[in-house]
């Protein structure tokens, strides 16, 4: 793997990105009006708004940044731009690695505008540091954009390509302790849950609103999530290959 050319591919895609006006939107506005909507709902709701809110800095990257990937990655499929690369001596690894690279440095922005939102617009309270949670949100993206880039070697179609969104995103979400404590579920459940990434995203973020230091916990269950998102480019590297000889 090249770093030059893992920069310049993720440099290509930075160029997409900013002219897609609607994907920029969607990166970047939609988590703090999502949040806004949480805050309202749970206006006179106590804690509970900084318990979910803070929950959700994680999970509405992870969303996004699936989709958007899925999608983007199918496109470089259909269109033909994919199988132009692969004749060229760009790897299949600096290509994934590029990618992860420019929608994680997206994602740091999404990240600082959401947390920003949340915390100096409404009012979101937590014991541990800020930039842990920008920190979390980050690697969780990161996790969205290895699976989307995956998920869509099995998609023909972009309607495919959000299908996966069910499949892969949704169970995780339910299973992840965010509506029931993972210890509190039944043991089948939990045994799923357990080897779920997002389980320890939310861990993770749960440790530092209840904490003012990073603990052991935290750093195990970004470590989980990172691990994850490696396994996943890697799975994703396998699946690139041409279609023509």
């Amino acid at each position: 793997m090249s770093l030059r050319i893992t920069l310049s591919t993720c440099g290509r895609i930075l160029r997409q990105l900013r002219h897609d006006r609607r994907t920029v939107g969607l990166l970047i506005a939609v988590p703090a009006v999502l949040l806004t909507l949480l805050y309202f709902m749970f206006d006179n709701a106590g804690s509970t708004f900084d318990r979910i809110a803070l929950v959700m800095l994680g999970v509405f990257p992870f969303v996004i940044m699936f989709l958007v990937t899925s999608i983007a990655m199918l496109r470089e499929r259909t269109t033909g731009t994919l199988e132009r690369l692969l004749t060229t001596p760009l790897g299949k690894l600096d290509l994934l690695f590029g990618y992860g690279l420019a929608f994680g440095l997206a994602a740091a922005v999404q990240a600082s505008v959401a947390v920003a939102a949340a915390f100096l617009l409404l009012g979101l309270d937590t014991a541990g540091n800020v930039g842990l949670v920008v920190l979390i949100a980050v690697v969780n993206a990161v996790l969205g954009v290895a699976l989307g880039l995956f998920c869509s070697a099995f998609a023909r179609t972009e309607f495919q390509a959000v299908q996966f969104l069910p499949v892969v995103v949704i169970p995780q979400l339910l299973l992840c302790g965010l509506f029931v404590p993972r210890e509190q579920m039944a043991g089948w459940l939990q045994a799923v849950a357990d080897v779920l990434p997002l389980s320890y995203a939310v861990e993770a973020l749960a440790e530092v609103g209840a904490h003012p230091d990073p603990t052991t916990t935290m750093w195990r269950g970004l470590t989980v999530v990172a691990g994850a998102a490696i396994i996943a480019l890697v799975l994703a590297a396998a699946t690139l290959r041409r279609r023509t000889p």
